[in-house]
């Protein structure tokens, strides 16, 4: 980002930061600490950090605490990024004149950025129609449901959209905010320096996977539903053999009224399902037991180490090492 000519100023990259009612104050934190503290002594031309206030009135953090921002949402028209961090509530629209700000900052060429929740504003201002994006796996389902012509990806743990002008970078939760931050370091300033922060923050400089290792596992049962016992007898089976045909015949159902029936119940095809819940159940025993691979591909239905690999690669990016070591529960 330096000219190269020590005769001139050194002209900064300013990062915006809005600051509303409710900031999430973890979000905002991760974002300060990464993009918002004093690294001249890495790079002489580190970003000019200013947040700045999207609505009038007193604003305070989702712990209590009262922020006063130096920048106002006049500032947003000169800045080079926009950062969102989070969003107090998914479907709560932000002020028009804050949204026009988005807008006005992505038809100049502006980089726009949101951790988590983040997503939502800009969604709201539009700007997110026909892009891909990704937030918190919990609001997923909402933000596909309330703005259907994002391309949602639900697995990412963060995301860069340049197919449009105006670049525009995503994250999930709020751990995937530093994810984020530290790519956007990288992009800016090279490997190098965001290896050294990396290592400064005691974490990775990237995280292999996608943000499904971390999502709840699927409820397994249907509650009241005269169907559960059947979900419940598969789920104590799964390390057996199953054949849709013979599982509906065991619980007097045909075959057509079985399908009919699993898909109401499950919004799944009894195949889809029981591939979720052989995933889930190997997940668990990575969590909980000593268990070989191969014998956790056994134990949950997988059938072998191979199959498990490659259905761990597919759902949740990663592979069983890799997510045991990330996940066993402590002895």
């Amino acid at each position: 980002m330096n000219s190269g000519n020590e005769n001139k100023p050194v002209k900064r990259h300013r990062i915006a930061v809005a600051i509303y009612n409710g900031l999430l104050g973890f979000e905002y934190s991760v974002a300060r600490e990464i993009l918002g503290r004093d690294r001249t002594e890495l790079v002489p031309d580190w970003y000019e950090f200013l947040p700045c206030r999207v609505e009038r009135g007193r604003l305070f953090s989702n712990h209590g605490l009262e922020i006063r921002p130096t920048g106002k949402l006049e500032d947003l028209a000169r800045a080079d990024t926009i950062l969102i961090p989070g969003w107090r509530e998914t479907l709560d629209r932000p002020a028009e004149n804050f949204l026009e700000a988005l807008r006005a900052a992505n038809a100049r060429g502006a980089r726009l950025i949101s951790i988590c929740t983040g997503a939502f504003p800009l969604a709201h201002a539009g700007l997110l129609d026909h892009r891909a994006a990704t937030t918190h796996w919990l609001h997923i389902d909402s933000l596909k449901r309330s703005f259907p012509k994002i391309q949602v990806e639900e697995d990412a743990l963060y995301l860069h959209d340049n197919s449009k002008p105006g670049q525009i970078s995503t994250s999930a939760g709020c751990a995937a905010g530093l994810d984020l931050c530290l790519a956007i370091v990288r992009e800016d300033f090279g490997l190098s320096i965001a290896n050294t922060l990396a290592r400064r923050m005691v974490a990775p400089v990237h995280r292999d996977g996608g943000q499904a290792q971390y999502a709840e596992a699927p409820a397994g049962g249907a509650g009241d539903d005269p169907f559960g016992p059947v979900l419940d007898w598969l789920i104590g089976h799964l390390d057996q053999p199953l054949v849709v045909d013979s599982v509906a015949r065991r619980f007097g159902f045909s075959l057509r009224t079985f399908q009919r029936r699993f898909k109401e119940v499950t919004a799944l095809s009894p195949h889809q399902w029981l591939i979720r819940q052989r995933i889930a159940k190997a997940r668990e025993l990575l969590e909980s037991s000593d268990g070989s691979i191969e014998q956790v591909a056994t134990r949950s239905g997988l059938g072998s180490a191979a199959n498990l690999r490659k259905h761990l690669a597919q759902h949740l990016g990663t592979t069983p090492r890799a997510y045991r070591s990330a996940f066993r529960a402590e002895p």
